[in-house]
């Protein structure tokens, strides 16, 4: 009863619309950590999406975070913020083709490589139109979309990221995906598409954070190269992601919400020494934690009945 679908998109649709009260009873301040739990949230749980069953580590979660702030930045005071998200969720959705297509076919470090290359990549041709083309280095943005409205809208995108995500795990396009994270060979012999199976997914998960970059985007103001493209946005997403764990769809979360308020916590304390902490981090949870908290409380329930098992059988 608990497992049955019905059950867990009733209980979900429950626990987000308590959390839409979250911005009645928290101050600016609590508000601000809200949004910021909530666009990570979206981030690592949409970067788990894709790399989790594939096990493909990828680094350009920035990149299309970024085309997205960048499309509410042009595009804002020029269309309807309906559209704008939409031509905005085209955009993301178009790169991730191309660079699915292009290089889903590599593995290993070599795609990590790549995706980091690509935000830089990304971040440099932007920069280089805004002074050639443009003759300016930012772009202001002004829209009348207050704190509240952005996190009521980071909200009803993370619930639909997660029903996404559960439909997607009992379909078969992600067992394909188990299979392949399993061994990709097998899976070809198998008869599976592998190619089309990971660029879906890979667009899908680009999609997502796409949306989250033009949602966020109203909060800053004022957009750059270097604030849209920070590379701390893709290994923060990453580090969230592994420290609660890839293989449950909510596994991300519990890495989330500690990460976000340690991270909050080196920024205004340490901002110099912030990425060698950054670096150190992962590390650990990588030592530590190699199946994030997650795996590390299901082999503990598995552990417990074992054991519970032998002293039944003792007896």
């Amino acid at each position: 009863m608990k497992n049955s679908p019905a059950f867990v998109i009733g209980a979900g649709a429950i626990l987000f619309a308590a959390l839409a009260f979250v911005p009645f009873y928290v101050d600016g301040y609590g508000l601000a950590l809200a949004i910021g739990i909530a666009s990570y949230t979206i981030l690592a749980t949409a970067w788990a999406l894709f790399s989790g069953p594939t096990r493909y580590i990828s680094l350009a979660t920035v990149a299309f975070f970024g085309v997205g702030a960048y499309t509410v930045a042009v595009l804002g005071e020029v269309l309807p913020w309906p559209l704008v998200m939409l031509v905005a969720a085209i955009n993301g959705m178009l790169l991730a083709l191309v660079v699915g297509l292009s290089t889903l076919r590599l593995a290993g470090i070599y795609f990590v490589i790549f995706t980091f290359g690509l935000t830089e990549l990304i971040k440099q041709l932007v920069t280089w139109y805004e002074v050639k083309i443009t003759r300016t280095v930012g772009r202001y943005v002004f829209l009348d979309i207050d704190q509240q409205t952005i996190y009521w809208q980071l909200l009803a995108l993370a619930a639909i990221l997660f029903l996404v995500g559960y439909l997607i795990g009992r379909s078969r396009l992600g067992f394909a995906l188990r299979i392949i994270g399993g061994d990709e060979t097998v899976a070809r012999h198998v008869g599976i598409d592998t190619t089309h199976a990971k660029v879906a997914l890979f667009v899908l998960s680009a999609l997502f954070m796409t949306l989250t970059g033009a949602i966020m985007a109203p909060r800053w103001t004022y957009i750059d190269p270097a604030i849209a493209f920070n590379p701390q946005v893709s290994f923060q997403a990453v580090i969230m992601a592994l420290l609660g764990g890839v293989q449950r769809l909510w596994g991300p979360v519990l890495g989330v919400i500690p990460m976000t308020l340690l991270f909050e916590y080196l920024n205004a304390n340490f901002p110099n020494y912030f990425i060698l902490i950054l670096g150190i981090v992962f590390m650990l949870i990588v030592y530590l934690l190699p199946q994030g908290v997650a795996g590390a409380v299901s082999s503990l329930r598995a552990w417990s009945r074992r054991d519970g098992k032998s002293v039944e059988e003792a007896r």
